[in-house]
């Protein structure tokens, strides 16, 4: 296995347990309320399901943004920051589209961190995207 095949190893299971939690619970909640409903809806049952099933969140965390060093007033506020690792943006539309992807990259900019979860609530099965930056 080369250097380029083993960092996309990696890559793949970046966070793969914690990941796997979330979007069962992701499933649960869309399995209980199938879809339909605003995404402040969803994001009040995913709260209550990381309770349930004990996963560690952070609802409606703020991100800071720096400029040259210095923190902007300005905040990005993620739905949910899962295990202190993973930011979690939530949707509730037709799909999960280029603009979705942005938002995202743009909060693990910001914050650092590497992996992001968008998960879209809006279509009869559950749409999910890891973003890995």
């Amino acid at each position: 296995m080369d250097l380029d095949e083993l960092n996309f190893a990696e890559e793949e299971f970046l966070l793969g347990e914690e990941t796997y939690q979330i979007i069962g619970a992701a499933m649960a909640v869309h399995r209980e309320l199938g879809h339909g409903f605003l995404e402040a809806v969803y994001q009040e049952a995913l709260a209550l399901e990381f309770l349930e099933k004990h996963i560690p969140f952070e609802q409606e965390k703020p991100l800071e943004v720096q400029y040259k060093g210095r923190p902007l007033r300005k905040k990005y506020f993620t739905d949910f920051l899962c295990f202190d690792q993973i930011i979690i943006e939530l949707k509730a539309m037709d799909g999960i589209h280029d603009d979705h992807l942005a938002q995202v990259l743009n909060y693990l900019k910001a914050t650092n961190l590497r992996l992001g979860l968008i998960l879209n609530f809006g279509t009869p099965s559950l749409q999910y995207k890891r973003v890995i930056l």
